[in-house]
């Protein structure tokens, strides 16, 4: 029986922030859910689903059971509070402040963004696929951490890398029409439509709010089936986790 495998973030957290991004080895769900899928909305057996999760929960030494979210590719933003709601908050974005809850966003394309306080005092974790931060995720994390973006370090986890992320005016429109600059972030393709850059559309917005400390954004989800769930290359797979806390 493996053992869960996670992420090498290759970020180093403010002190006192624990941060995690789980890999599809080490579960139990069999094909196409195989291995380590912690979605419990794909089609998974809910067995299998619970087993897995037990997994993370024992292998991380949780210290609670992780505030799951039922995510929309909104802008809500969930604060996480003890005990953990018996049903799972409508939102695309949770926030910890205590050691008694764990945030946790579930991707399969869409990237996450952790954005911790340096003081240790608070962490979130944003589900950011391009209707999230059009819809402006992550100014609304920001905003409900009610911490100076200055004081702010933010790390972009894997998600569809702009190789592969083909996608159309419409698309290309909902970023560029408020803000031109954005256009550098989407590439035309040979088929007339655009290749769009994800972690460059992150790193903008946040440096527009004034969060100067950005880390990671390099990995692609559909360019690595051993490691990463790719709902673009796969259609119906597991969900990865990225998950917050202090300890």
């Amino acid at each position: 029986m493996s053992a869960p495998q996670f992420l090498a973030l290759e970020w180093e957290p403010p002190p006192g922030v624990r941060v995690a991004f789980t890999l599809r080895a080490g579960g139990v769900s069999e094909a196409p859910f195989d291995e380590f899928n912690l979605g419990g909305h794909v089609g998974d057996r809910a067995s299998d689903v619970g087993e897995n999760r037990r997994r993370l929960h024992e292998h991380l030494r949780l210290p609670a059971e992780p505030s799951w979210l039922s995510q929309v590719h909104g802008r809500e933003v969930h604060e996480a509070r003890a005990p953990a709601a018996s049903a799972p908050a409508r939102a695309d974005a949770v926030i910890v402040r205590d050691h008694l809850t764990v945030g946790v966003i579930q991707v399969a394309d869409c990237m996450p963004v952790v954005l911790a306080s340096r003081d240790g005092r608070a962490v979130a974790a944003a589900h950011a696929g391009w209707r999230g931060l059009a819809a402006g995720v992550l100014e609304a994390t920001v905003e409900r951490l009610d911490v100076p973006a200055s004081e702010l370090s933010a790390w972009l986890g894997p998600a569809i890398g702009p190789a592969h992320f083909e996608v159309g005016d419409e698309v290309r429109q909902a970023f560029v029409a408020p803000d031109p600059a954005l256009a550098s972030a989407f590439a035309p393709n040979p088929r007339g439509r655009w290749q769009c850059d994800l972690p460059s559309i992150a790193r903008s917005r946040l440096r527009r709010l004034g969060v100067g400390n950005i880390a990671g954004g390099s990995w692609c989800t559909y360019a690595d089936p051993d490691r990463f769930f790719s709902y673009r290359r796969d259609g119906r797979c597991g969900r990865m986790a990225a998950l917050v806390w202090l300890g």
